[in-house]
């Protein structure tokens, strides 16, 4: 399963990509905005911080989306925030 996390902490980017792994998931990490975020292809869930993330950023990236791609929002961008959200949607 794929995942792309839009906005969290930077530093704690690579705490989220190991927590996917344990889930086994890929994940790929975007906390700020950059030119990357505007093809960040199909994923199987998107999980968007709401805190720290902008409104440029949700809207570049929502308009792009398959019909497919499950959207998880959280207003915490927390480790425990995240694993509730895998445990929701990763079987």
């Amino acid at each position: 399963m794929s995942i792309v996390i839009l906005g969290g902490n930077e530093c704690m980017a690579r705490q989220y990509v190991d927590l996917c792994g344990k889930y086994k998931c890929k994940a790929k990490v975007y906390p700020k905005m950059s030119n990357s975020v505007r093809n960040i292809g199909c994923p199987d869930l998107l999980v968007l911080f709401t805190n720290t993330i902008s409104h440029k950023m949700v809207h570049c990236v929502l308009g792009d989306l398959d019909s497919r791609t499950r959207i998880a929002r959280s207003h915490s961008s927390s480790m425990a925030a995240l694993k509730g959200i895998l445990e929701e949607h990763v079987v």
